[in-house]
């Protein structure tokens, strides 16, 4: 005598694949639309760091108003504020020299031969900041203290 055959598998009722459907698809079309916005979002707040040369040769790609961030040295010499409180002044990287003013205030060690990142964009023949950031080494030596003596 044989064993008995085992039952054939049972088919997944119809309704249950389309209400997976129903659910997926949507999901999907979600998720496209999410990721599609993050990434449009993200170039939009993407602020590009240029040197001064790279700046110069690159000044068709920034158009007036367009933000980038400008790197460079102030270059000694040419650091004057105006009577409303607006900094001028040029910046270089050793190879192209860029006009700024800086319309707020800026960082405490900010003068003169000092690395800075610049926050703003062109306006004419000018790069118009309204963020200074230095750079500067990381250790710090207080300043002597006492006068002669």
């Amino acid at each position: 005598m044989e064993p008995p055959a085992a039952p054939p598998p049972r088919a997944a009722p119809s309704g249950v694949s389309v209400s997976y459907r129903w659910l997926v698809v949507p999901s999907l079309i979600g998720i496209a639309v999410a990721g599609f916005f993050l990434v449009r979002s993200v170039d939009d707040d993407l602020v590009y760091y240029l040197y001064t040369s790279e700046a110069v040769a690159r000044r068709a790609d920034f158009p007036d108003g367009t933000r980038f961030r400008l790197a460079g040295v102030v270059v000694p010499g040419s650091l004057t504020e105006e009577a409303d409180g607006t900094i001028r002044f040029v910046v270089s990287d050793g190879l192209a020299e860029v006009r700024v003013v800086l319309t707020r205030t800026p960082p405490p060690l900010f003068d003169e031969d000092v690395e800075v990142l610049l926050d703003g964009a062109w306006r004419g023949d000018e790069f118009v900041a309204d963020q200074a950031l230095i750079r500067h080494d990381e250790n710090y030596q207080a300043p002597a203290t006492g006068g002669p003596g």
